[in-house]
């Protein structure tokens, strides 16, 4: 009989790029719609579970979005985020499930570092304001899961803390989508208008580190079949970042647009810096593939198919 995995926020960005990696020759998968299982719904989540009995879970549903959404919602991102987490590991808990691997996020970190952030730096310092209540929400799962192995004194929750991520199932609206979606949309209206410049938010010095779903999804089969040397907490990242402007400038080159940019220093652009250590990946054997061009390549070919 094949194992059952139970992947959560399979129409995500990271849900769907799993499925597509998945085999279902391997797998018996369920990845319900928000329609077909309601996660704030403790009682519903619970049942399903229950009934579904999976071997593995990977959690990657969640109420997302970009700085902008972040900022004007910041109840639905706390809130709805922290209900989502609680039911699922709990689910998960009073199912048996034995393995559990939940994605955090880098912006569990605190704000006020300019150097690579170890996972020992959690609710070390104060975390960026733009994003807090998802940060909490995220801080909340990942230390349920912490605490659920402690009482048990087993292992069987496990967290991964991608740092920023693109694709091409990513959103692609400005209005709620992250740094990268957000370049390829304007670069491309730019492209298919005519126009000759695009604006940056902020002054372009800003460094992020963006990691391609297709990794990420990678990493986490990695995780499934190697579970037992998967350390409890652990970064996902590449270990090196680039400037928002140099990330303007791979989409414009992946796009084939020509122009040039303009800046808007009193738009919010976060945290200044945002790099994860990468120690505890590569001492467990795993190192992201995907260069930067081609991840933007398929991003922007993922964009177009969008909006043929």
């Amino acid at each position: 009989m094949r194992p059952r995995i139970f992947v959560t926020g399979g129409r995500g960005m990271v849900g769907r790029t799993l499925l597509e990696q998945l085999d279902p020759a391997e797998w018996t998968i369920a990845a319900p719609s928000r329609a077909e299982l309601d996660l704030t719904d403790a009682r519903a989540t619970a049942v399903f579970i229950a009934d579904f009995r999976p071997d593995a879970i990977v959690h990657a549903a969640g109420r997302v979005g970009g700085i902008q959404a972040n900022i004007s919602e910041p109840v639905d991102f706390l809130v709805m985020n922290t209900d989502i987490g609680r039911n699922v590991i709990l689910g998960a808990n009073a199912a048996g499930v034995r393995k559990f691997i939940n994605l955090a996020s880098s912006c569990v970190y605190p704000n006020d570092r300019d150097v690579a952030l170890r996972e020992e730096d959690i609710l070390s310092g104060p975390l960026e304001p733009t994003n807090e209540g998802y940060a909490i929400a995220k801080i909340f799962a990942l230390r349920l899961c912490q605490y659920l192995n402690r009482q048990s004194g087993s292992a069987y929750f496990k967290t991964l803390i991608p740092c920023n991520l693109y694709g091409p199932n990513d959103h692609f609206n400005p209005e709620v989508s992250h740094l990268v979606p957000a370049a390829i949309q304007k670069i491309a209206t730019a492209k298919r208008l005519g126009s000759e410049s695009v604006e940056i938010w902020g002054d372009g010095t800003a460094r992020r580190e963006f990691l391609y779903t297709g990794d990420l999804a990678n990493a986490i089969l990695r995780a499934i079949r190697d579970f037992e040397r998967l350390p409890e907490l652990m970064n996902v990242g590449l270990g090196y970042d680039f400037s928002v402007l140099e990330y303007y400038k791979a989409a414009a080159a992946a796009v084939d647009w020509r122009g040039y940019f303009t800046y808007d220093e009193t738009k919010p652009v976060g945290m200044r810096r945002k790099l994860v250590d990468v120690t505890r990946q590569a001492e467990w054997g795993w190192r992201p593939l995907t260069t930067l061009y081609d991840g933007l390549a398929m991003t922007y070919r993922g964009f177009q198919e969008i909006n043929r």
